[in-house]
């Protein structure tokens, strides 16, 4: 068996070490403010703590726990994940659909590309899905018409059974997206109660917002450093992604390959 060159396992080795340090990077910064959420206030408050909690202690989380405001975010986050998912890959699929023909099979579809909802379908998501669509075979979609089938037919009884892998690669970009967005959500309320999950995130780590404290948190915040207490609401508005990737990562791969540019 031929051997690898020493070229070549240099190579290796050298991509090996990046993308374990670029794991690292990714994954260390979780792990600190993990360790930061389950410390004491004073371990936090001085800085000692690095990758391991330090007088571990629950205080910052049942704090965050028993916090409405944080509570009434997190709601209005699944709320708008929920629906900002739905409808994003509901358009995702009516609009990568069409644009996956020949001009000659649909020829306004320049002008039909124009018409979508701002904010509510990504373009990297069309055309991922776009190119899934254009890789299967069109004998399938030709059988469909010759057993009486209209387009709608073939979409949702060929394209999108089929297409399932690409689909849920689109879905977990949708819900990242939609869950980790804050800009609209300072942008559009009216009202701090009606914030979303991020943004309500967002106004804690700028804002100072345990100098105000009633009677009831006093008790609390004696075991609770503000270091804490963001960490805390972090780490809990992280928790659901890093959960639901795995399961969504089987498919991930694939449906980026197979939804990738062919020549």
């Amino acid at each position: 068996m031929h051997k690898p060159s020493l070229s070549r396992k240099f190579f290796l080795g050298f991509n090996y070490a990046f993308l374990i340090g670029l794991g690292l990077l990714c994954f260390l910064p979780i792990v600190h403010i993990l360790a930061v959420s389950l410390s004491s206030k004073g371990a936090a408050t001085a800085g000692i703590v690095k990758l391991w909690p330090v007088d571990f202690t629950l205080s910052s989380y049942q704090y965050v726990l028993n916090k409405p405001q944080f509570m009434v975010a997190m709601w209005v986050t699944v709320q708008r994940v929920v629906l900002g998912t739905g409808i994003s890959m509901l358009l995702t699929l009516l609009i990568a659909y069409p644009l996956s023909k020949e001009p000659r099979d649909f020829k306004f579809r320049t002008q039909y590309a124009w018409l979508v909802v701002p904010g509510a379908v990504a373009v990297f998501n069309v055309i991922l899905l776009l190119n899934f669509f254009r890789g299967l075979p069109k004998e399938l979609e030709e059988s469909c018409f010759i057993d009486g089938g209209s387009y709608i037919t073939s979409l949702w009884k060929i394209y999108a059974p089929l297409s399932l892998p690409a689909m849920a690669t689109v879905t977990l970009f949708t819900i990242v997206g939609q869950w980790n967005e804050w800009f609209d959500g300072l942008l559009l309320m009216n009202s701090p109660e009606k914030y979303p999950l991020s943004s309500y995130l967002q106004t804690v780590i700028v804002q100072t917002n345990l100098t105000s404290i009633n009677a009831d948190d006093a008790a609390a915040l004696s075991e609770v450093s503000n270091r804490t207490f963001k960490a805390a609401q972090i780490f809990i508005g992280s928790l659901p992604i890093l959960l639901l990737y795995p399961f969504l990562q089987r498919f991930f791969v694939k449906g980026i390959v197979l939804g990738s540019v062919k020549e």
